[in-house]
């Protein structure tokens, strides 16, 4: 086996850089625990390699194994021919769906009391997405569990918003049929009290596509964990990400890209701006290409933009392969400051500074949030980062 870790670099502003070791993970990435048991799960103390940056200490409630009973307000629109249903826990995992890969998500998994499934026919083309918000009241802790199924050959875009007050623990499983095109759109619009653990786990069908998009702008602490699996050969996945960080909020995304199944591909690219004292980002992108999985190509990058002192973003790349017989792999990863070059050019043909900052903003997030494709999200998104933007003003 072949461990990459270096760190490639791409021109832009002055790079963050770390310590060689921080990129060396403590095991293959094939070799970490999954199970239906919250057993066979510890508590983490913080010193794991997939909780090493995350604040565990505020996170107890979340980490107890206990159920609550307790659901989120739901708001629903579904298009013509899809359908939202429920199923049994035990049903779930005897599907053969993905097991959960660390505690949260094992008790999401084991206590959210049933599994709301949301069913997309095969063939059909939805011309409108579907959504489903999911807002929370008085901060109560609660365990959810989605399942969603695309036919085979259908097209859907799925936009799930997340907001209110909460501590919330979340597994989303996602199973794109044969021939499938899916994009699934998850917003992180939470108050700043709330708290919310998620792991989506996407299964991509043979000859498929599945665009996943998160976009994390509110909650104190949310941590999101994306993996991505292939059913079969010729399947896509794509990873997009966009999140903003203000004084004190700790926003974390984990991706997990496996190729098993040869002659697929992978794009990830995340990126996320950072302004206030002790906001916190983590971005880990791990791709691991299995001796089977000749022909891949996949590549990963993520970006920070630092608005203001006092603010943090850690980005850890890993690639492992196993294979010399592939199409391409590699990763980049960059943070930097505010480009002055930037501001001056615009402020020199009179545009004043604080509309030129968020010029630099908008231009930065753009080429991401524009993969939504639904017009009424991307405008939505792009206003709350104006928003974002005048409140450090």
């Amino acid at each position: 086996m072949s461990l990459l870790t270096e760190k490639t670099q791409r021109p832009g502003p002055a790079p963050h850089t770390d310590a060689a070791a921080a990129f060396v993970p403590d095991q293959s990435r094939a070799e970490r625990t999954r199970s239906y048991a919250v057993a066979d799960f510890p508590m983490p103390t913080g010193r794991e390699e997939e909780w090493r940056f995350t604040p565990v200490d505020r996170l107890r409630m979340l980490l107890r194994d206990e159920p609550t009973g307790l659901c989120l307000d739901w708001d629903e629109s579904l298009p013509a021919g899809v359908r939202l249903g429920t199923m049994s826990v035990e049903d779930w995992r005897a599907s053969g769906a993905p097991a959960p890969g660390d505690r949260a998500a094992a008790i999401a998994a084991a206590h959210s009391g049933g599994v709301a499934v949301l069913d997309i026919p095969g063939d059909a083309v939805l011309t409108e997405p579907v959504r489903i918000t999911l807002s929370g009241n008085d901060g109560q802790l609660v365990h959810g569990h989605l399942l969603m199924r695309a036919g085979r050959f259908s097209k859907a875009t799925v936009v799930l918003t997340h907001a209110g007050h909460a501590a919330y623990s979340e597994v989303l499983t996602v199973l794109a049929g044969d021939g499938a095109d899916l994009t699934v759109v998850t917003l992180q619009e939470w108050d700043d009290r709330s708290q919310h653990l998620a792991e989506h786990d996407v299964v991509v069908g043979r000859d498929a596509t599945v665009k996943h998009i998160a976009v994390t702008l509110g909650g104190g602490i949310v941590r999101l964990n994306t993996n991505a699996t292939y059913a079969g050969p010729g399947g896509t996945f794509e990873g997009y990400g966009v999140y903003f960080a203000d004084a004190g909020q700790h926003q974390e995304h984990r991706l997990f890209v496996d190729h098993e199944a040869p002659h697929c591909r992978s794009n990830v690219e995340y990126k996320g701006a950072l302004q206030g004292e002790d906001a916190h980002t983590v971005w880990v992108g791990d791709v691991l290409i299995r001796a089977a999985a000749e022909g891949t190509d996949t590549y990963e990058l993520n970006r920070n933009l630092l608005l203001t002192d006092g603010a943090r973003a850690d980005s850890v790349p890993n690639l492992e392969i196993e294979t010399g017989e592939i199409a391409g792999a590699g990763h980049a990863s960059a943070t930097g400051r505010f480009d002055d070059q930037q501001l001056f050019y615009l402020m020199a043909r009179g545009i004043p500074e604080a509309e030129a900052r968020r010029l630099v903003v908008r231009g930065f997030f753009a080429t991401v949030v524009s993969k939504i494709g639904v017009p009424e999200v991307i405008g939505h998104l792009m206003t709350a980062i104006d928003q974002e933007l005048e409140g450090a003003q």
